[in-house]
């Protein structure tokens, strides 16, 4: 009787989530993805994976190690490459897509994209896809950026695009939609970069791409200038038989916040714990970097033929953990009323496909723009980018990047016009405090500290070399 008065209240509380994400053009997939983990939630799951439940990871294959690739122009014919560009950077104070900034001047991140899909096009002989999954924030924008490339059959909605979903916001007292008249945007929220799936059965892309020949595809996030196509990643993974391939990394401190690969210890089955999957009380064995010590990059690789029948077999749902977020609806004010936002992370999904695996992969193919600081220094001579699109350090430094440090007035994008940019290749740290402007001669070599606690803008010129100046 119990479990008939449950399913009772599901039916009568999801028509109200159901008729509302109809009513703004959302499809049957994505409501059958919400629907599965507002059932979770009325169940009063966590979506929490105590220490106790999984064990750490250890002895990864190295992508440092693998056969160089051959021959792999057959591979790439069946290879699309998924960017993750639904985000605005709003922290960076951009109204725009993130992926429109600047790297170099009159280059920014899609030109990059671009650039990799036409090279990995003329190495193979075949039309390489490029498929971008923009927000309704991003769209427009990045359309209009990739006019540019009309002739290249890299500009219209319909070659590049798929679309992010979004889902409402749950009201945390009622369960219900939340309402906010003020702001009815505000009503709704992502659902995580593990809409990826949903959004693929649901704009119909999965299966395009599957009639085209397409096979396999590389998803990473457009702000990560790291993450390439690489073949000789593409052929093990081709080889190793796998459905389903994640990039991870070494974790250092200041990733001990980020999600982490963990074995179960139930079935042996790789999975992905991101933080607030942790029990508070687990948190001290979530940050020790030493027994969990490889990170998801966000970067994957997916057989497509395994997703559509790993759907077929789960009503069109793949079965990703549900996170957990609780806010308020207005992020800004937090006297206005409470709510849950249910997300589900891409990376989730290597716990759905038996025989899942990971590889781990050099720093260097996890460089993203999250900061001022890190646009500053990818915007110095440290780095090179290749006419085939690939960014790397400067050979001189061994594959280490500067650490640069800003204070608050260099937050936001606009302000680093004013800071000016002087030579990094050979620096190895760098903090700036107040308000400086280096002049295009300026060199800063080993550890430097630039602080002015004036409020008069300072005019650095020279060559500045394991040293602390200050005003």
């Amino acid at each position: 009787m119990q479990k008939t008065r449950w399913r009772e209240l599901l039916m009568t509380m999801f028509d109200l989530f159901e008729k509302k994400m109809q009513s703004v053009g959302l499809n049957d997939a994505v409501i059958r993805s919400f629907r599965r983990n507002y059932e979770a939630l009325l169940r009063q799951e966590t979506g929490l994976i105590p220490e106790s439940e999984i064990e750490s990871v250890e002895n990864l294959p190295s992508a440092d190690q693998l056969d160089a690739a051959e021959n792999a122009s057959h591979l790439l014919s069946q290879l699309v490459m998924i960017k993750l560009n639904g985000g605005l950077g709003t922290s960076m104070g951009l109204q725009a897509a993130k992926s429109l900034l600047d790297v170099k001047p009159g280059l920014n991140f899609i030109d990059l994209m671009v650039r990799q899909t036409l090279d990995l096009r003329q190495r193979c002989g075949h039309p390489v896809r490029l498929l971008l999954m923009n927000s309704f924030s991003t769209s427009q924008d990045t359309l209009d950026h990739l006019q540019r490339y009309a002739d290249k059959n890299l500009a219209s909605a319909d070659e590049v695009e798929m679309m992010q979903n979004q889902i409402p916001k749950i009201d945390a007292a009622t369960q219900q939609p939340v309402t906010w008249p003020q702001d009815p945007s505000l009503e709704w929220c992502p659902p995580g970069h593990g809409d990826l799936y949903p959004a693929l059965v649901g704009s119909g892309w999965l299966d395009k791409l599957l009639d085209q020949g397409i096979r396999y595809a590389f998803v990473s996030n457009s702000d990560n200038l790291g993450a390439i196509a690489d073949e000789k990643l593409l052929q093990h993974f081709a080889q190793s038989g796998a459905p389903f391939m994640m990039e991870v990394t070494r974790r250092t401190a200041a990733d001990r916040k980020g999600g982490h690969l963990a074995m179960r210890r139930s079935d042996g089955q790789l999975l992905l714990r991101e933080v607030a999957q942790c029990p508070k009380d687990d948190e001290p064995f979530f940050q020790d970097i030493e027994r969990h010590a490889f990170f998801n990059t966000n970067s994957i690789w997916l057989r497509l033929d395994v997703l559509k029948e790993k759907l077929a077999a789960n009503d069109g749902v793949l079965p990703l953990p549900m996170i957990v977020n609780k806010k308020t609806v207005d992020p800004r004010d937090s006297t206005s009323p409470a709510v849950v936002q249910l997300e589900i992370a891409m990376g989730a999904a290597i716990e759905c496909f038996e025989g899942a695996i990971a590889l781990e992969v050099p720093r260097s193919r996890f460089a993203p723009v999250k900061t001022t600081a890190d646009l500053f220094a990818l915007r110095s001579d440290a780095y090179e980018i290749s006419e085939e699109g690939q960014v790397a350090l400067h050979p001189k430094r061994a594959g280490i990047p500067p650490v640069i440090s800003l204070s608050d007035e260099y937050k936001l994008v606009d302000s680093l016009d004013d800071l000016g940019l002087p030579s990094l290749v050979d620096c190895d740290s760098l903090r700036i405090e107040g308000p400086i402007f280096f002049t295009p001669n300026t060199i800063l070599r080993g550890d430097v500290e630039i602080l002015n606690r004036s409020d008069q803008r300072a005019t650095i010129d020279g060559v500045f070399e394991n040293q602390k100046w200050a005003l």
